[in-house]
Parts: C-alpha cells; sequence; structure tokens
C-alpha cells in the first residue's frame, strides 16, 4: 500500500511540475505579445502625432514639398507595415525623414516661436521616449523568454509543445542617433 501511496505522489508530482512549466512558457509568450502591443501603440500615437506636425509645418514651410512627402511617406509604411520588424524598419526611416524635417524647421524661426509646433515637438519627443522604452520592455521579456525554453526542463517542454525563440529589436543606427526635437 505505502509503494503505491509513494508512487500516486511521484506522479502528481511529476503532472505538477510540466503543467507549471508549460504555465510558465505561456505566460513569457503572453509577455512578450503584450510588449509588443504597447510598441504597437506608440508607433500609432507617434504617427498620429506626425500627421498634425507635418499640416502644421505645411503652412510656414509650402517650398519644402520634398521634405514633408518623405515624411508623409514614411509615416505611411509605418502604418502599413504588417509584421513587428517590418514596422520597426519602416519606424527607423520614419527617424531619419523627422530628423530632416526639423532640420528644415530650424530655418524657419516663425515655425519655432509657434506654440502649437512647439507643443507638438515635445509630445513627440515624450512618445519616443515611451516607444525606447517599450522596446526595451519588450527585449526584456524576449531575453527571459528565450532564457526559459533553452534552458533545462524549459528546453525539453518547449521541444514537446513547439515554442520557438523569439528575436529582439536592436538598435538602429537611426534609433541611435535620433534627433532631440526640442529646440
Amino acid at each position: 500500500m505505502i509503494p503505491v501511496v509513494i508512487g500516486i505522489i511521484i506522479v502528481i508530482a511529476i503532472v505538477c511540475a510540466i503543467v507549471g512549466v508549460y504555465n510558465n512558457l505561456v505566460t513569457l509568450r503572453n509577455r512578450i505579445d503584450n510588449a509588443w502591443q504597447n510598441i504597437d501603440t506608440q508607433l500609432q500615437r507617434r504617427c498620429d502625432l506626425i500627421a498634425n506636425l507635418v499640416e502644421t509645418v505645411k503652412g510656414y514651410a509650402k517650398h519644402e514639398k520634398e521634405t514633408l512627402e518623405a515624411v508623409i511617406s514614411a509615416r505611411n509604411a509605418t502604418v502599413s507595415a504588417d509584421s513587428p520588424d517590418k514596422k520597426m524598419e519602416a519606424n527607423n526611416a520614419l527617424s531619419g525623414a523627422l530628423r530632416q524635417l526639423f532640420a528644415v524647421a530650424e530655418s524657419y524661426p516663425d515655425l519655432k516661436a509657434n506654440t502649437n509646433f512647439a507643443h507638438l515637438q515635445a509630445t513627440l519627443e515624450d512618445t519616443e521616449n515611451k516607444v525606447s522604452y517599450a522596446r526595451q520592455s519588450y527585449n526584456d521579456c524576449v531575453l527571459n523568454y528565450n532564457n526559459a525554453i533553452q534552458t533545462f526542463p524549459g528546453v525539453i517542454f518547449a521541444g514537446i509543445f513547439q515554442f520557438k525563440p523569439r528575436t529582439g529589436f536592436e538598435a538602429s543606427n537611426e534609433s541611435r542617433q535620433a534627433p532631440k526635437v526640442q529646440f
């Protein structure tokens, strides 16, 4: 009788361990998805702000059509990107276009003094900081998840349940050189 009880306890302990490891892997995977949604929300906010910023600049810099079109094109590419990698690639191109836009804005003292433009710049800078933080949070989630599926005993269950490694976002040259948008 005692060996049967010990056997049942061992089986229950093994089942609980399997369920615990599996649930942990699912939780970590869900955190990655949630962290991506946070990035996506900030990128959408950024795109909305950029539309307002372009409209404000248009009134002052009518002959800077090429720069404005580059910003609009980069913004549209960001909005229409359908995967995290494509969205971040388009986001980096948008950062470069914004850098050009703010360089143009330096040439227009009336524009720099416009309160709406100054407010949009400050809000955009805040959003850029939030994007940066959200990317860092995403990368932390990816690191925790990848560690869990590549270490024992997670590696066994990751193979059985087909949990695939995820990739984080590397800082690109564009994002390392992101412009200060405040004058």
